[in-house]
């Protein structure tokens, strides 16, 4: 008989720890998360398109020495101001630890017509109100740094001729209804402070939220956790992000024409005519179509290299 009762305690004790619980409702103060660190929403930006004055018209091509060429000859090393965040054009390998991408890789391939050694280069990290002053003020000798050429930047600065053309488009996650710029009025957009893509969100969508942040995987963060109903910017950008999450995708038509140059130093004409050489190599030898088909071909099969325009 005991042995019996002490069965049926062990059954009700057993029955009890299996009974299923009521779910407690947690707060959703308790689960927000942080917007990125220096995050914000940005307001005031001016939605002009993207002005029309012959700014990606450079300098004809010289491989005659000047004086900024031979400096940087005499010190042996290019200094390139670059990014380390933007996956596929300039990001940090996770096996080696190096700067790799398409960016990466034109650089390299200007030191080496430069210097003679593609490895003679001094990456130095810049964030994207940095590149200008920069090279204003010597702090580096180019900037490689999916930069698009525009009138307002060559009023600052020099330009080479257009080593890529993007396009501006949408990357959102494949549940999202948004499927091009007329879905984004009330949703919050993010895109990277001082880019032209800002300014272009503002123009076609001008009622949706802006949230601007410093790095362009802020943006990444953002998306996947909800703070963000869509990124928009290159979609050279945009493919680095698509890649690292199978549940984002690519929606809608180009929004603007982004066409990237190497910023120089206005007064440094004979280096501006120097790169230029140097990209005539790269898109003349193959350079240009290998690179890109092993940096970029997820936005599909390679295009010719944009043609160089000069003014000179």
């Amino acid at each position: 008989m005991r042995a019996a009762a002490g069965f049926f305690v062990l059954a009700a004790v057993v029955a009890g720890c299996t009974t299923t619980q009521p779910l407690v409702q947690v707060s959703a103060s308790l689960t927000t998360v942080p917007t990125p660190s220096g995050a914000v929403v940005a307001s005031g930006v001016h939605g002009a398109p993207v002005e029309s004055c012959n700014a990606t018209a450079s300098l004809r091509p010289s491989d005659v020495p000047g004086p900024a060429v031979q400096a940087i000859r005499q010190r042996g090393r290019l200094v390139v101001g670059i990014d380390q965040s933007t996956n596929l054009l300039s990001f940090r390998d996770p096996v080696s630890g190096e700067l790799a991408g398409f960016d990466v890789d034109i650089a390299r391939e200007v030191a080496r017509d430069l210097l003679g050694d593609p490895a003679e280069v001094e990456f130095r990290l810049l964030t994207s109100p940095e590149r200008i002053s920069a090279l204003q003020d010597g702090s580096v000798d180019i900037v490689v740094k999916a930069m698009t050429v525009t009138c307002a930047r060559a009023e600052q600065i020099a330009f080479s001729t257009v080593y890529f053309d993007a396009r501006q488009r949408l990357l959102v996650p494949k549940a999202s209804p948004v499927r091009g710029p007329a879905d984004l009025a009330g949703k919050r957009v993010c895109s990277q402070v001082d880019t032209t893509s800002l300014a272009t969100v503002a123009r076609v969508a001008p009622t949706a939220t802006l949230l601007a942040v410093q790095n362009w995987d802020d943006c990444l963060v953002a998306l996947q956790q909800g703070q963000a109903d869509a990124v928009s910017t290159d979609d050279s950008i945009l493919a680095g992000m698509a890649v690292q999450d199978p549940y984002l995708h690519l929606v809608g038509p180009s929004l603007e024409d982004e066409p990237y140059g190497i910023g120089m130093n206005k007064s440094r004409e004979d280096l501006v005519r120097a790169v230029n050489a140097s990209l005539e190599r790269i898109r003349g030898d193959g350079t240009w179509l290998s690179l890109y088909r092993r940096w970029l071909s997820v936005l599909g099969p390679p295009p010719s290299p944009p043609s160089p325009r000069y003014r000179d």
